[in-house]
C-alpha cells in the first residue's frame, strides 16, 4: 500500500508529478531509490541527490595554518539549530578545526582521544563533555577533512557555518583559489575529474541514458549513440574541473585553470547535516505526552 506521505516525499525529492510518483512506487513496491530510479528513465525526473532530503543541526568550520601549507575542515552536530549561534559552541568547533589541522588526528576516535589545545587538562572527548553539559544539547565530532600540501590550501564558509569548503592547489592566486572555492561551495562537485568516477557509477548512469533514450522510442544503435552524447552532461554536473565556471558560464572550470597555469589537488565540501536522517517531531505531541506523564 502506497501512502501519501510516500508521493508527496517522492515529488519533493524529483519535482516530478502526484499521478507518476504513486505510478512509480507502486511498480518499485514503495523503494524509493527504485522508484526515482524509473522516473530519470523515463525523462520525468533528473538525478535526486541524497542529501536533499537530509538535515542535521551544528556547524561546519575550517581551520588553514599561517603558511597556507596545512588545513581542515570538521563537521560538528547538535540537536537544535539554536545551538549554532552559541558563541561557546562556535568557539568549540573553531577549536577542533585546529586541532585536526595541527595534531593530525587518524579518524575522530583518534581525535577524541587527543590532548586539547583549548584545555591541557582535558581530552577532546572530555571537552566535548563538558559542552555538552554546560550547553545542555547532545553533541558529537561528526567528520573531518585534512589538507598538507606543497601547493596551497584555501577555504570557504558559506551560511555562516552551513557550508565548509577547503581545496588543494598548485599555482593558484588568492582570488583564484577564492573562486574555486566558491564553485565548489555553490556546484556540489562529487569528483575532482573524470578520472576520479568509479567505474560502476559511469556504467549505472549510462544504462539509466539508454533506457531514456529507448524509452523516447529510438532503436537499440540510435540510443547507444544518444548515451555517448549525453554521458558528457553528466560529468559535467558531478565533476569538478568539466563543471561550467559559475562566474562565466561560457568558459569550464578546466578552461579557467589552464588559463591562470593553476592545477586542482583536491577538494573537501562538508554541508551541516549531509547524509544524516533527521526526525521530524510533532512538538505538539511531545508536550501533550509529557503532560500526560
Amino acid at each position: 500500500m502506497i501512502t501519501a506521505s510516500q508521493v508527496k516525499d517522492l515529488r519533493e525529492k524529483t519535482g516530478a508529478g502526484m499521478m507518476d510518483c504513486k505510478k512509480v512506487l507502486t511498480e518499485a513496491d514503495g523503494d524509493m531509490e527504485k522508484a526515482i530510479e524509473l522516473l530519470r528513465e523515463r525523462g520525468i525526473a533528473k538525478a535526486a541527490k541524497k542529501s536533499d532530503r537530509v538535515a542535521a543541526e551544528g556547524l561546519v568550520d575550517a581551520y588553514i595554518t599561517e603558511d597556507g601549507k596545512v588545513g581542515a575542515v570538521v563537521e560538528v552536530n547538535a540537536e537544535t539549530d539554536f545551538v549554532a549561534s552559541n558563541a561557546e559552541f562556535k568557539a568549540f568547533v573553531a577549536d577542533v578545526a585546529k586541532q585536526v589541522a595541527l595534531n593530525n588526528p587518524a579518524d575522530v576516535e583518534a581525535l577524541l582521544a587527543q590532548t586539547s589545545i583549548s584545555d591541557s587538562t582535558k581530552t577532546v572527548q572530555e571537552v566535548l563533555t563538558n559542552k555538552i553539559a554546560t550547553i545542555g544539547e547532545n553533541m558529537s565530532i561528526r567528520r573531518f577533512e585534512r589538507f598538507e600540501t606543497n601547493g596551497t590550501v584555501a577555504k570557504y564558509i558559506h551560511g555562516d557555518g552551513k557550508i565548509a569548503v577547503l581545496v588543494d592547489m598548485n599555482n593558484a592566486s588568492e582570488e583564484l583559489a577564492k573562486d574555486i572555492c566558491m564553485q565548489i561551495a555553490a556546484a556540489k562537485p562529487e569528483y575532482l575529474n573524470r578520472e576520479s568516477v568509479p567505474a560502476e557509477r559511469v556504467e549505472k548512469e549510462m544504462e539509466i541514458l539508454k533506457a531514456q533514450a529507448m524509452n523516447e522510442g529510438k532503436p537499440a544503435e540510435i540510443a547507444e549513440k544518444m548515451v555517448q552524447g549525453r554521458i558528457g552532461k553528466f560529468y559535467g554536473e558531478i565533476c569538478l574541473v568539466d563543471q561550467e565556471f559559475v562566474k562565466d558560464p561560457d568558459k569550464k572550470v578546466s578552461q579557467l585553470l589552464k588559463e591562470k597555469g593553476a592545477e586542482i589537488n583536491r577538494f573537501a565540501r562538508l554541508e551541516k547535516g549531509e547524509g544524516i536522517e533527521k526526525v521530524e517531531e510533532n512538538f505538539a505531541e511531545e508536550v501533550a505526552k509529557q503532560i500526560k506523564g
